[in-house]
C-alpha cells in the first residue's frame, strides 16, 4: 500500500473516532459545506493543514453534497529546504497544491511586539484574495479543538473577553468568502498520532521568529504556549477541562453575566434587574 493511500486509510479505520467522526460531525453540525462549494483547502506544511487536505479529499468521495477542491499552498519566503520538505510530503500523501509566492516573511521578520498576530493577518489576507482569483468561495483552515479551546481561554486571561474561534465566519473585506474550520472538534494529541503512526515529518513555523525562538528555547515564553501548559496541566487532574472550556461559550446564560454585546450595541444586567 503506498503511504499515501496508508495514511488515508489511518484516519478511517485506526483513527475513525479521534478524526474522521469529528470532521464529519463538524461538517454536518456547522454546516461548513454546501451544495456547488468551490473550496480552497489551505496546506501550509504543517500537520494540521496537511491531515485536513486529506480529510477534504476523504471527505469529497462520500459525501452526498457535490463540491470541488482545490489545494492552496502558500510561499512567504520559504528557505528552499523548507520548500522542498513541503513539496515531498505534498507529493507522499497524493495530494495537490497550487503554489503561489509572496514576501509575507520580510513584512513579519520586521515586526519585534506581535509578529504572530501580523502574520495570521496577511496570510488570511492573502489567502482571501488568491481563493478569490480560483473561483472558490471558501476557505478551509486547519484549525483545531485545542486551537478553539486556548483562544477562548487567552481571550478571557488577556483580553478581557469572553471570545472563541467559530467553526466559520464571513470574510469582512471580502465578498461572498467564508472560512470553514473542518478540524474544529478534534484533538491536537489525534493529530499528533496520526502523524506518528503514518511516520510522517512535518514543516514547523520557519519565519525568523520562530527559527530564533526555537533556537534560543524561547516558544515556551509566549502566552499561547503558556495557556496550553496551564490547560494540560489541569487535564492532568480533571480531563474534561478543555471540554468544558469549549462548552462555555456554546452555553452562555445572559441572565447571569454582567454584560454583552453585539456589534457595537451594549448590553448591561441591570436592565432588566428590575423588571
Amino acid at each position: 500500500m503506498s503511504a499515501s493511500n496508508y495514511a488515508q486509510k489511518m484516519i478511517t479505520t485506526q483513527f475513525s473516532r479521534k478524526i474522521w467522526n469529528p470532521v464529519r460531525k463538524a461538517v454536518q453540525d456547522y454546516q461548513l459545506i454546501q451544495p456547488g462549494d468551490r473550496i480552497a483547502v489551505c496546506i501550509s506544511g504543517g500537520k494540521d493543514s496537511m491531515l485536513l487536505a486529506c480529510a477534504m479529499q476523504l471527505l469529497q468521495r462520500v459525501s452526498d453534497i457535490p463540491f470541488e477542491l482545490i489545494g492552496l499552498s502558500m510561499d512567504p519566503g520559504y528557505a528552499a529546504d523548507s520548500h522542498t520538505q513541503i513539496e515531498r510530503n505534498i507529493q507522499t500523501l497524493g495530494l495537490e497544491t497550487t503554489w503561489y509566492q509572496t514576501k509575507l516573511f520580510d513584512s513579519v521578520n520586521r515586526e519585534t511586539d506581535n509578529p504572530c498576530f501580523l502574520c495570521a493577518r496577511l496570510r488570511r489576507g492573502s489567502l482571501y484574495t488568491k481563493a478569490l482569483e480560483l473561483g472558490c468561495n471558501k476557505i478551509a483552515l486547519g484549525h483545531h479543538f485545542d486551537d478553539v479551546v486556548e483562544t477562548t481561554l487567552l481571550s478571557m486571561l488577556y483580553g478581557g473577553q469572553v471570545q472563541t474561534m467559530l467553526p466559520k465566519l464571513r470574510a469582512k473585506n471580502y465578498a461572498g468568502m467564508q472560512v470553514i474550520r473542518p478540524l474544529y472538534l478534534v484533538r491536537e494529541r489525534d493529530i499528533l498520532a496520526w502523524r506518528d503512526a503514518c511516520a510522517l515529518t512535518f514543516l514547523a513555523c520557519s519565519c525568523d521568529f520562530a527559527a530564533n525562538a526555537r533556537k534560543e528555547n524561547r516558544l515556551e515564553s509566549s502566552k499561547r504556549y503558556e495557556v496550553k501548559q496551564l490547560i494540560a496541566r489541569l487535564e492532568q487532574q480533571n480531563d474534561q477541562v478543555a471540554k468544558n472550556i469549549f462548552n462555555s461559550v456554546k452555553n452562555v446564560n445572559v441572565d447571569d453575566i454582567l454584560g454583552w454585546h453585539k456589534g457595537a450595541e451594549r448590553h448591561t444586567f441591570l436592565e432588566d434587574y428590575d423588571a
